[in-house]
């Protein structure tokens, strides 16, 4: 069984290399449900990607770099920033829960500036 920071660095890796379908099979529990401040409740693979996709339109190339990552039991909790076309600056705050070496909850906020 992997444990929450080892599911969360290969999360990381997957993301930087823009490759959701493997990050979704790999790290990502079926039944996922993810809470975002703008966006609200999604559930399953396709509200990652829902939310995925809604993030690519500020960081259409992915450009963002992961700050710091704290984890602790089943808990991670990410802070990541990033750069859009224009030169906007985001900054975000992920949160997660890892069960059986899955992540079954994310919670996710970001904000320009």
């Amino acid at each position: 069984m992997r444990s929450t920071d080892e599911v969360l660095r290969k999360h990381l890796a997957y993301r930087r290399a823009l490759d959701l379908e493997s990050d979704l099979q790999q790290n990502y529990a079926d039944d996922v449900v993810v809470l975002s401040w703008g966006e609200g409740v999604h559930r399953g693979f396709d509200g990652v990607r829902t939310l995925a996709g809604v993030l690519q339109t500020y960081l259409p190339e992915g450009n963002y770099r992961y700050d710091d990552l704290i984890v602790a039991d089943a808990y991670g909790l990410l802070r990541w920033s990033g750069t859009a076309p224009g030169g906007e600056q985001l900054r975000g705050v992920d949160s997660f829960v890892v069960t059986d070496g899955r992540i079954t909850a994310q919670t996710i906020s970001y904000v320009a500036g």
